[in-house]
């Protein structure tokens, strides 16, 4: 079964960035489309940034423009660039698969977003 480190979360004030990355095991890495999700207070998680094999970037409304994702297969490594960040983007963030069950989740890795 593949597994998932996350990594990168912290406090951030308003307007700032973070980058969050991902290493994966076991999931055969860059044969995947890959994920972000994330899981804010209260809510559902939810997928919010894909990239395919093929390198085909895909957001949700509320991150695009302002979250990047991005991938090095050779380190099996999944990355996300946060900008502009907003005190809505408070969550947890985990990486997969998409679709996700292409391994366990992992801890993931908590982003706060408050001055």
């Amino acid at each position: 079964q593949g597994q998932f480190v996350e990594s990168g979360g912290g406090l951030v004030q308003p307007g700032g960035s973070l980058r969050l990355s991902c290493i994966g095991s076991r999931i055969y890495f860059e044969n995947r489309d890959m994920a972000w999700y994330r899981q804010a207070p209260g809510e559902q998680l939810r997928l919010i940034a894909s990239i395919r094999y093929t390198m085909e970037e895909s957001y949700v409304r509320s991150v695009r423009g302002r979250f990047t994702i991005s991938r090095n297969n050779a380190e099996e490594t999944l990355y996300l660039q946060m900008n502009d960040l907003k005190p809505e983007d408070t969550a947890v963030y985990f990486c997969n698969t998409n679709p996700s069950g292409g391994g366990e989740w992992g801890q993931g890795t908590l982003v706060t977003v408050s001055s």
